[in-house]
């Protein structure tokens, strides 16, 4: 399984952006996939996930809650991250990934097993 995350970059306070995360293999549709984040000298932190089949039902942390929104296409094994408002404080690399552990919380990082190598996003004040 390889994860390829897109779509950060520079913008400025109250700016948008859209990351993508394309995905390879057969059974993506099946998956819960997971957005998490990481800036210089902090843990890794819960962004999103939205879970597989045909639920799509979308879980946000407390920094995301409200701004962000989490969406999927099955047909393009696709998970994207819609940002808005952003805010210098959501500076980070941020990952997409592939949950196969279900005997966890859908926002802890250790139900994941398959990562994307992640993409910048970076805001100014």
């Amino acid at each position: 399984v390889q994860l390829q995350a897109s779509g950060g970059g520079l913008v400025q306070a109250g700016d948008s952006l859209r990351l993508s995360c394309v995905v390879s293999g057969r059974t993506f549709a099946l998956h819960d996939m997971g957005w998490f984040r990481q800036a210089p000298g902090k843990e890794r932190e819960f962004v999103g996930a939205i879970t597989g089949g045909e639920t799509k039902s979308p879980y946000y942390g407390d920094s995301a809650q409200g701004r962000f929104t989490i969406a999927r296409d099955n047909a393009k094994n696709t998970v994207y991250l819609q940002m808005n408002s952003l805010k210098p404080e959501d500076t980070a690399v941020y990952h997409c990934a592939v949950r196969n552990g279900y005997n966890g919380h859908i926002y802890d990082s250790r139900q994941y097993l398959y990562w994307g190598q992640g993409t910048q996003v970076t805001v100014s004040s």
